[in-house]
Formats: C-alpha cells, structure tokens, sequence
C-alpha cells in the first residue's frame, strides 16, 4: 500500500491543463513557487529516481512511469518500484512534456510505501524555457526535493571546457544565466544536465548526483527507474507481436 501524496490544494490546471495557454500559465506559477535553496536532509536516506517510458513500437500512445524507491544502506537494492500507465490527455508539445506525464507520475511515486526525501527526475528541472521542467513541476506539486537529471539539453548551452574526466563539470548558461551544470559522470561518455527541481541549490543537486553514481552514465535511481521503465515498454512490445492478426 503506498503512502499519502500531498499536493497542497494543487490547481487542477497544473495537473491537467484546458490547454496550451492554460499550460504555459501553469507553468509560469509552478516555476514562480520553485526554491532553489536547500530544504532537505543533508543526507537523504529515501531516495527515489522517477523516468518515464512512451508507447509500445507501433502500438497506441501510451505513457508508463515508473518509480524505484532506494535506501542509502543498499544503494543498488531497490526497497520498492510501482508503475503507472495511461493514455495522456495532453499532446505532445516539446517544451510541455511535463503534462503528458505528471499524472502517471504521481500516481507511481503515491504507489511507493515510503514518501521519499528526494527525487532524481529524469528530465530538466529549471533548466527549461519557462523554468518549469518536470522536475520542477513534481517537486512543486509533492512539495518535496527533487533534482533533473537529464540526458541532452533543452535550452542553453555549456559555457567553457568540459573535461573528459569523470566529474568534470561546466556551467549550463541560457540568457546570461546559470540554468544548470553540465556532468561528465564517466569519462568519455555524454555528459548530464543536472539542474535545480525544488527545495535543493544547484550544488547540493550536483553533489547528490555524484553520491548516487555507480559506474555508469545515470545515477542509480533514474538508471534503475530508465530500465525498468524500458523493460515494462518491450514486455508490452513482445505480447503486442504474439496477438493473432
């Protein structure tokens, strides 16, 4: 049984939006409630990682979130997953994907038996055109730390030498601002986005990051999160294949 989900009197068009004058709004507002300073434990001991899979080759759009819940004494071990599927309302609009998946979303994070201390997203945070990733948005409506981790930019571009070296990182700039920072978590390999999402500083985003790398591009979290995510899609794919024409 999962735990209770606050939301805090969240607008129903923050969830599900009329539209996209409605969404742009939307996020305008959840961007403006966004804290970039600390408010989380120094060490989190629950943390989540949160991806989110779209539909099935061939198959009808569909969005599956899924939600892997770790404890900071097995990292590696997940304590709980849970998934959440359905058909999104919203269309898909890049700059809007947070509202194609926030309803699933939530539903996966409610479905874990522990609320967690932090969340890794996989996607940007305030690192977005309207600083409303959804990384951001989730935070904001759960009122709970999150971070964006994710694999490619939205806006901006990465200001000086990122080194090859695993940590090496650089400045995310758009308009003559920091939007984020740019991690190599492993050498040679593309680097990450990490930017703010809700109630974590962009330092202490970072620096949780690196604590939850294990050897490969993604922290654990959102790596667990992107592969059972992934999994659930094809298990979806190969039962489609063996229906009769």
């Amino acid at each position: 049984m999962g735990h209770r989900v606050v939301t805090r009197m969240t607008p129903e068009e923050w969830i599900r939006p009329a539209g996209l004058e409605a969404a742009r709004a939307a996020q305008r507002e959840i961007a403006a409630r966004a804290e970039v300073q600390d408010r989380l434990p120094p060490a989190p001991a629950l943390v989540a990682g949160v991806d989110c899979a779209g539909a099935a080759r061939g198959g009808p759009d569909r969005v599956r979130a899924m939600a892997v819940l770790l404890g900071i004494a097995a990292p590696s071990q997940p304590r709980a997953t849970s998934l959440a599927e359905g058909v999104p309302r919203f269309p898909y609009i890049p700059g809007f994907l947070g509202f194609r998946e926030i309803p699933f979303v939530l539903e996966a994070v409610a479905k874990l038996p522990e609320r967690p201390e932090l969340i890794l997203v996989d996607g940007h945070g305030t690192s977005h055109p309207r600083g409303c990733g959804i990384a951001t948005h989730l935070g904001v409506v759960l009122d709970l730390p999150t971070v964006g981790v994710a694999k490619s930019i939205l806006v901006g571009r990465v200001a000086g030498e990122l080194g090859m070296e695993a940590g090496s990182t650089a400045p995310l700039v758009w308009k003559g601002r920091r939007i984020g920072t740019a991690l190599r978590s492993r050498r040679g390999v593309q680097p990450l986005f990490i930017s703010t999402g809700h109630r974590v500083s962009l330092e202490t985003a970072v620096a949780r990051v690196t604590e939850w790398l294990a050897g490969y591009r993604l922290p654990e979290p959102t790596r667990l999160a992107d592969k059972l995510a992934g999994q659930a899609r094809r298990a979806i794919e190969r039962q489609a294949s063996l229906l009769p024409e």
